[in-house]
């Protein structure tokens, strides 16, 4: 399996599944290989472009874009902005759900309509995931986004 680099789109309250997302990596029980990029802590300010800026940066490079979609996902603007980021990047995309409580309408619109592959919270499936998200890339690139723009200010 090729090691990919990913990068981790999350909302605020699903920061402790970012870290344990992130920590999978290393467990030799899970077969999944990534190096990731991520804003695990959140940007210390509330600048709009610098925000923006930071993002940019972490996706710049990665190949896949895994959002770990919870109750609130489909409502953050930051989030939304990772995505078409990605998109515009050229970024495979994969949506993992958090947990079981997690249903298909959760999952934010532009995720469902650029084509990303939603997988259930299954560690041993995560590594085919983004390998299969990896290989959309160049299918993804040229897309067009589709899906609201986001607003609003801040990871919460």
């Amino acid at each position: 399996m090729t090691t990919r680099r990913v990068f981790i789109s999350y909302e605020g309250s699903d920061r402790m599944k970012a870290k344990g997302f992130r920590l999978l990596r290393w467990n030799k029980n899970v077969n999944v290989e990534f190096q990731d990029r991520h804003l695990l802590d959140p940007v210390d300010s509330t600048n709009r472009g610098y925000i923006q800026q930071c993002i940019r940066d972490e996706i710049k490079g990665t190949s896949t874009t895994v959002v770990l979609v919870g109750e609130n996902t489909k409502d953050s603007d930051w989030v939304d902005y990772e995505i078409e980021r990605s998109l515009k990047d050229g970024n495979g995309l994969v949506a993992i759900k958090v947990d079981d409580s997690i249903s298909d309408e959760d999952v934010p619109d532009k995720l469902k309509e650029n084509g990303a592959e939603i997988v259930d919270w299954n560690p041993d499936e995560f590594g085919d995931a983004i390998e299969r998200a990896a290989s959309q890339r160049s299918k993804v690139g040229e897309s067009t986004v589709r899906g609201r723009a986001g607003t609003g200010c801040g990871r919460s």
